[in-house]
């Protein structure tokens, strides 16, 4: 498994010592060893080391991993350049040409919004191919229930876009008056004609943002090619 080495990793330090993150360790590195596992072992803590602490404006939560081969990455519904845009993502587009007229990008390569501080984390940080949700309930969500805390704890404005009952949950531990909760059906094709569609997130988090001081979030994912 990959290191965390930035700024995040004095405040999550004491999780790498509790019981439940050695067993979750152990489990892991079997996984790694005796099946195919997404994303790259070298991925798994990506959200963390592309987006400091110190840097993270918004907080996007998704599930676990994309389960197929070559998508995930590490950022929550980010795929690597090359590789077709997933159908929640897709929705995702659709929503921002909508809200702030983005232009669709011809690849699902989110690695531009983790670069100006959205941190875009998993509840689950890996998954069995083509098994979704194979590694819930392993411990991965209590760590990232420790990045949360964590978050609440910054005292300074963070936004957080909460789409579909696993992320709203999450955020619940979420109390600190400086921040801004979001929320709205998931952008999968079953649920974003339920209200994801019109929820203009993108434009309400750029809006807070820039009310308290706060440079904006460039949304545009450039075409590659």
């Amino acid at each position: 498994m990959s290191a965390i080495s930035n700024d995040w990793l004095e405040p999550l330090s004491s999780e790498f010592k509790e019981p439940y993150y050695k067993k979750l360790y152990e489990t892991v590195v079997k996984e790694y060893s005796t099946h195919q596992i997404f994303p790259p072992s070298d991925d798994i803590f990506n959200a963390f080391n592309y987006t400091p602490l110190s840097n993270v404006k918004v907080v996007i939560i998704g599930q676990d991993p994309y389960h197929n081969t070559g998508q995930a990455h590490g950022l929550c519904f980010s795929v690597k350049p090359d590789v077709d845009i997933p159908p929640s993502l897709v929705n995702i587009y659709k929503e921002l040409h909508d809200d702030l007229g983005c232009y669709i990008p011809d690849n699902g390569y989110l690695k531009k919004w983790a670069d100006q501080g959205v941190l875009m984390l998993n509840s689950v940080l890996t998954v069995r191919a083509h098994q979704a949700n194979s590694h819930q309930g392993i411990g991965w969500e209590k760590f990232t229930d420790a990045a949360i805390r964590i978050l609440n704890s910054q005292d300074r404005p963070i936004v957080y876009m909460l789409w579909g009952r696993p992320a709203q949950d999450k955020a619940s531990q979420v109390d600190n008056p400086k921040h801004l909760l979001l929320k709205a059906p998931h952008p999968s094709p079953l649920s974003a004609y339920r209200g994801f569609f019109g929820c203009r997130h993108f434009s309400k988090c750029n809006e807070f943002l820039q009310a308290n001081g706060i440079e904006p979030i460039d949304w545009q994912i450039e075409n590659k090619k």
